[in-house]
């Protein structure tokens, strides 16, 4: 991965955002609820359709005595501009079956753990849009300098 510059390499928060769009992105399944490659981080203005965005985040250190680590609660959101809930809805239950309980490989650092806590659906008042919200709660360390 020479794309990934030394910050990157260094933040958690960018290291597991890459892992999980790198994981979503390469489920056929997924990629079909959508309607192509709709992972987006940022989201493009031009976005339509069914489409997943990074939400709220909130890192906090979960450092030990011997370990550097990182507890991350993250959300992910799944927008529908077409078709009302059900594909938002259908595209979050596959994200959830992805992601829950998932191995990913991280540059710098090691996914102690990763859930799918929680998920909410609503119809968004501003935009008419319909939106499910999946809450991810995360554990990585710090891997060491090689």
């Amino acid at each position: 991965m020479s794309d990934i510059t030394a910050a990157e390499a260094a933040s958690p928060v960018l290291a597991l955002r890459r892992a999980i769009i790198a994981r979503l992105a390469a489920d056929a399944e997924l990629v079909g609820i959508l309607g192509g490659p709709r992972i987006y981080d940022p989201v493009p203005r031009a976005a339509s359709g069914v489409y997943v965005a990074f939400g709220d985040l909130n890192c906090r250190d979960w450092s030990t005595a011997s370990d550097q680590g990182h507890q991350q609660e993250a959300a992910l959101v799944v927008w529908s501009k077409t078709g009302g809930a059900k594909p938002a809805l259908a595209a979050a239950a596959r994200i959830a079956a992805l992601l829950h309980d998932a191995d990913l490989a991280l540059v710098g650092h090691r996914l102690v753990n990763l859930r799918v806590t929680a998920t909410e659906a609503r119809r968004d008042a501003r935009s008419d849009l319909d939106r499910v919200t999946l809450r991810l709660s995360a554990v990585t360390e710090v891997l060491p300098a090689a």
